[in-house]
């Protein structure tokens, strides 16, 4: 008997790590991209490996913020303007999960998913994928004490999970971080975390992917499933058709969309960031600015800044206005911060759901098809975990119990 035969639908972060994962596991592997693998959203993050600050996007307080930002374009969260029923429907799904119980139940979730992460990224290394890794953890910090008392409001669950964060308060956090200003109130530093390059990494997982012997298809968006019953016999994107024994729709913010051609409804919405790429800066270690919702992770050779979430369409056009503020940012955070004149820029579209948690599993009504997507902020910090999970579900029927929350039929 033959191997089993599995497309994977998109080659972003989750679809590179889940080929490698059903590859190494012994499928024969066939990655299918609408473009090039490794783009948008999956090469222009932030770069964080962050299980302590996996949490959901819906949060307490968010609606109420969302609506005053509504005004200011520049604003970290912006909702563009829809009467789009689909729209209105996603938006309200996610008013109702933005509470304290769910967002602390969401985070336990997720930080379990994540929990093996870091070993998966040294086997990654081991296996002979070169990528820039960095292990410097990653620090909070908070202009206000408002801000801080509502991070640890939470930070129980990141000291339960054993990641040991360290809270600095006034002069203590610039002793660790001697690049931040006096305005900076205070901080919570977390030593496990690391940082990568994930231009670099999903280079690396693609190259890991071919020398297992995954076939990559790009600039073939699909655009037809073929169906019989509760099977999926083939995807086909123009002339090209790709039959196998099972299917996993790993599209990024493209899975609403596609969904429907596999008889799904799956309420996968985009939400865009930018990244500035910056000449390189004497901040020590990944440092999230938390009012500004902006992240500065030093890189080798420069410095990335990444943030703002703007709910709308599928469109990965750059405002100026939104990077502007992005550089801006940092102002109150870091000493002697100029605002640069010049930036690499770049957007990508991080898949949303409406209760901030990924869709991981098998698609209702389908026997061999299944999909991991909705990850938001947290696709290399899941990616994975998401993909040693989905590997043991398609090819050996094993349901982990870490992908109960994440239940695609749940939504």
């Amino acid at each position: 008997m033959g191997s089993v035969q599995v497309v994977v639908i998109g080659g972003g972060i989750i679809g590179l790590t889940s080929a490698y994962h059903l590859a190494r596991d012994g499928a024969q592997v066939t990655i299918v991209d609408a473009r090039q693998t490794g783009r948008g959203a999956s090469e222009v993050n932030a770069g964080w490996v962050c299980p302590a600050e996996s949490g959901p996007v819906p949060a307490p307080g968010m609606v109420s913020q969302a609506l005053r930002w509504m005004l200011r374009r520049d604003s970290p969260f912006y909702v563009r303007p829809s009467l789009d029923p689909s729209f209105l429907r996603f938006m309200l799904r996610m008013a109702r999960h933005c509470n304290r119980a769910d967002q602390r139940a969401g985070m336990e979730a997720l930080m379990r998913l994540a929990e093996d992460t870091m070993g998966h990224l040294d086997t990654y290394a081991d296996d002979g994928l070169t990528f820039e890794m960095h292990r410097d953890g990653l620090l909070v910090t908070f202009l206000g004490s408002d801000a801080m008392a509502a991070h640890l409001d939470h930070i129980d669950l990141a000291e339960t999970a054993g990641l040991e964060p360290q809270v600095l308060e006034g002069d203590a956090v610039r002793d660790h971080e001697p690049a931040l200003t006096e305005h900076v109130h205070g901080g919570v530093y977390y030593p496990h975390e690391r940082h990568v390059d994930p231009a670099s990494l999903g280079r690396a997982l693609r190259a890991g992917c071919e020398a297992q012997g995954v076939r990559v298809v790009e600039a073939v968006p699909v655009d037809d499933v073929e169906r019989d019953g509760d099977r999926v016999r083939a995807v086909s994107g123009g002339e090209q058709r790709f039959p196998a024994d099972a299917f996993l729709l790993a599209a990024g913010a493209w899975s609403g969309p596609l969904a429907r051609a596999f008889g799904a409804n799956l309420p996968v919405r985009p939400g865009k960031g930018y990244s500035l790429d910056l000449p390189a800066h004497r901040l020590r270690r990944p440092t999230y600015l938390t009012e500004a919702r902006v992240a500065a992770t030093p890189l080798d050779g420069r410095l990335r800044l990444a943030g703002t979430m703007e709910l709308g369409k599928l469109d990965e056009r750059i405002d100026p206005v939104r990077t502007a503020a992005i550089g801006r940012a940092p102002g109150r955070y870091l000493r002697d911060w100029a605002v640069p004149s010049a930036a690499a820029i770049g957007a990508g579209l991080r898949p949303l759901t409406a209760d901030g948690l990924p869709l991981i599993g098998r698609i209702a009504g389908l026997s061999n098809g299944y999909v991991s997507t909705g990850h938001a902020m947290l696709g290399l910090t899941l990616a994975p975990s998401s993909a040693e999970a989905i590997s043991r579900l398609i090819l050996r029927g094993e349901e982990s119990s870490a992908l109960e929350p994440f239940r695609p039929a749940r939504l």
